[in-house]
């Protein structure tokens, strides 16, 4: 679902199966939701909600759990939830940066806060992680879509600032600012999206010793598991044999 800078990214490349995918489809419903709750139920005419259903799609989300969470967005009118971001330093120092989506957010900074502590690392301030990266838009699409020239040529006609490729998949970046415009571009030649995302990508990358890799896994995977949370992004780059 995300790049280098996400943690995704790292869990993916290390070949950990996403062990709940109920918990997975389960933050996928709850962005559908919101998406549709603060905007059009129409996914032609409201971006987030376009986009929240094609990411639902590319991680084979059932079409009928895609159409209950757009249905609940009417019915459950009491939930209000909000996108609230922590900042802090894990395990190792490595700089981590969690966008929730919450309707009690006393609990999940309770949450976060011990997840921190047990783990030995610090909450901070906002700002007090977020310096060491960029917030940049960031769209995903699988490599079968379209041919690597078709892409570069794309992603400048678009408006992108950047179009990298990936092992399985280009990575196009721009302006947060810009990222359902140049979206939209695209999806005049792309049906198929893995994901539309504004990602906080890291200046510098650090890399830790392979005796302190499991403890920083265990870290993530633990935030992870918190239904509140619905990115984790660091700082953190582990290469793998």
């Amino acid at each position: 679902m995300a790049g280098h800078s996400h943690w995704a990214g790292i869990k993916h490349k290390k070949g950990k199966a996403d062990k709940k995918r109920s918990k997975l489809f389960s933050k996928l419903s709850k962005e559908i939701t919101v998406s549709a709750k603060l905007g059009d139920k129409d996914p032609a005419m409201n971006p987030r909600l376009r986009s929240a259903i094609q990411s639902a799609r590319a991680s084979n989300m059932p079409k009928e759990n895609i159409e209950r969470a757009i249905k609940k967005s009417s019915t459950n009118m009491s939930s209000n939830f909000e996108n609230l971001r922590y900042e802090g330093f894990g395990p190792e120092k490595v700089a981590v940066i969690i966008e929730t989506l919450t309707d009690n957010k006393n609990r999940t900074a309770s949450n976060i806060r011990t997840i921190f502590q047990k783990a030995g690392g610090s909450l901070g301030t906002q700002g007090s992680a977020s310096h060491n990266f960029n917030q940049l838009g960031v769209i995903k699409i699988q490599k079968n879509e379209i041919t690597e020239e078709d892409i570069f040529e794309l992603a400048i006609e678009s408006g992108a600032d950047e179009c990298l490729v990936r092992n399985e998949l280009y990575e196009i970046q721009c302006s947060a600012d810009e990222i359902y415009n140049v979206k939209k571009k695209l999806e005049k030649k792309i049906v198929n999206f893995i994901s539309t995302n504004i990602e906080w990508v890291p200046l510098n990358k650090v890399k830790i010793d392979k005796e302190h890799e499991e403890n920083l896994i265990e870290f993530f995977e633990t935030l992870e598991d918190d239904d509140d949370v619905q990115n984790i992004f660091t700082n953190l780059e582990i290469k793998f044999n």
